[in-house]
C-alpha cells in the first residue's frame, strides 16, 4: 500500500466539503455540555443523546459539574436513559465529575489551562474515557488540534485503500496529524464531514453509487 500524504487527505476533505458544506459540529451550548455529550454518544446515535441532554437540562444538571454531581448517579442514570447503557454511562459521568472535583475543584477553566499532552493524559486516566471520547473532548470542548478517529474514519479510508484494515487508532491519527496543519477548526470540520459521509453513504452496507468520493 502506497504512503498517503497531505494531497490525498486534502482531496478527500475538499470533496466532502463541496458535497455536504460546513457541518457546524459539535452541538452544545457550553463546554460542559459538549463533554457530557461526548461521553453519552458512546455506542448510540446522536438523536438519542439529544433526548438525554434535554432531560439533563430540564433537571438543571448541565448548569455546572457540581450541580450534576449533587443529583447522584441513580438519578443521572434515569435522566440519560434515552442514550442507552444508561447505568454504565452514568457511572462514567460520575467518574469524570469525581476526577474534576478532586483534581480541579470542579473548574473546567483550571483543567483547560493544562497543556494538551498533560490534559490528554489526565482525561485518559478517567475510567470510561477512551481515546476517541478523550480526543472528542479535546477537539470540541477545549479546541485543541487533535484529530478524532472513529469507526467511520477506519471504514471509509480503508475502503478507499488509504489505510489498511485493522490499522490502530494511534497509527491513523498520526497520519492525519502528520499530513495536515495543526488546526482545530480544520480537524473539527474534517471529522464532522467523515461522520456525515459514514451515516449517509459508507454504512456497513454501503451506498457507493452516490458517494461523493466515488469516481
Amino acid at each position: 500500500m502506497r504512503k498517503i500524504g497531505r494531497s490525498d487527505l486534502k482531496n478527500v476533505y475538499d470533496k466532502l466539503l463541496r458535497h455536504f458544506g460546513p457541518q457546524g459540529w459539535w452541538p452544545g451550548d457550553t463546554r460542559f455540555e459538549i463533554i457530557v455529550g461526548a461521553i453519552l454518544t458512546q455506542n448510540t446515535a446522536w438523536k438519542n443523546v439529544e433526548k438525554a441532554i434535554s432531560n439533563l437540562k430540564a433537571a438543571g444538571a448541565l448548569d455546572s459539574p457540581s450541580a450534576m454531581m449533587k443529583l447522584g448517579q441513580r438519578r443521572i442514570a434515569r435522566l440519560i436513559r434515552p442514550a442507552g447503557y444508561y447505568n454504565v454511562k452514568a457511572k462514567r459521568l460520575c467518574n469524570f465529575l469525581r476526577f474534576l472535583r478532586s483534581r480541579h475543584d470542579f473548574s473546567l477553566d483550571n483543567l483547560s489551562r493544562l497543556k494538551t499532552p498533560l490534559l490528554r493524559q489526565e482525561l485518559l486516566s478517567v475510567n470510561g474515557i477512551g481515546p476517541e471520547t478523550c480526543d472528542s473532548i479535546l477537539l470540541y470542548a477545549f479546541r485543541r488540534p487533535i484529530f478524532v478517529v472513529d469507526a467511520y474514519t477506519k471504514r471509509i479510508f480503508s475502503r478507499h485503500g488509504l489505510f489498511e484494515t485493522g490499522s490502530s487508532y494511534d497509527h491513523i491519527q498520526k497520519i492525519f496529524m502528520d499530513s495536515l496543519l495543526p488546526d482545530h477548526i480544520l480537524y473539527n470540520e474534517y471529522h464532522a464531514l467523515i461522520v456525515r459521509l459514514g451515516k449517509e453513504h459508507c454504512r456497513k452496507c454501503p451506498n457507493c453509487a452516490e458517494c461523493p468520493l466515488s469516481g
